[in-house]
């Protein structure tokens, strides 16, 4: 296995879980909050997508899936399009509202389809440019994956719980 299909393994278990958090549920289930505080299924969905559509577009030179192919439209969400869900309040997460389970992951996997793209462009070569250097040490593009594999997986988990505790209700 080399660095790219190492790299696609850990993206597409974030899109198995996205699409096994969210299908099948209805707007009311995508939106529930735990208490009014809390974030939703559809917000983590959407977050994890905004933030691997920002990252991944940025490193590779690319425009976001979010913009360039109308999902901000599709989506009309009451945000700015730039917005990723980064120190969002409670009220940004209750503005994240879908009507079907489908308008997430089909974001999800046009961001999926341009992530697989990039990734197979790499070598190993590659992940050590650096690509934030507002950081110490400066964030390589190694880094940068590793670390939105990462969050990814954070997040699809917790709306893979929330799940679990919508359906039980």
């Amino acid at each position: 296995m080399n660095t790219a299909q190492l790299l696609e393994d850990g993206f597409a278990r974030v899109q198995d879980l996205v699409h096994s958090a969210v299908e099948g549920l209805t707007a009311e289930q995508l939106t529930y909050r735990v208490d009014p505080g809390a974030n939703t299924i559809a917000w983590l969905v959407w977050h994890l997508t905004r933030v691997q559509d920002d990252h991944i577009a940025e490193a590779a030179g690319l425009d976001q899936i979010w913009t360039a192919q109308g999902w901000a439209k599709r989506f009309d969400l009451a945000l700015d399009d730039k917005a990723t869900g980064y120190g969002h309040s409670r009220e940004d997460v209750a503005a994240v509202r879908v009507e079907t389970p489908a308008l997430l992951t089909g974001y999800y996997d046009a961001v999926w389809d341009q992530t697989r793209a990039y990734l197979g462009t790499l070598d190993e070569q590659a992940l050590d440019r650096v690509v934030d250097d507002r950081w110490d040490p400066p964030v390589t593009l190694g880094v940068r994956l590793t670390s939105v594999i990462g969050d990814d997986l954070q997040h699809a988990g917790q709306a893979a719980f929330l799940r679990g505790i919508v359906e039980r209700r």
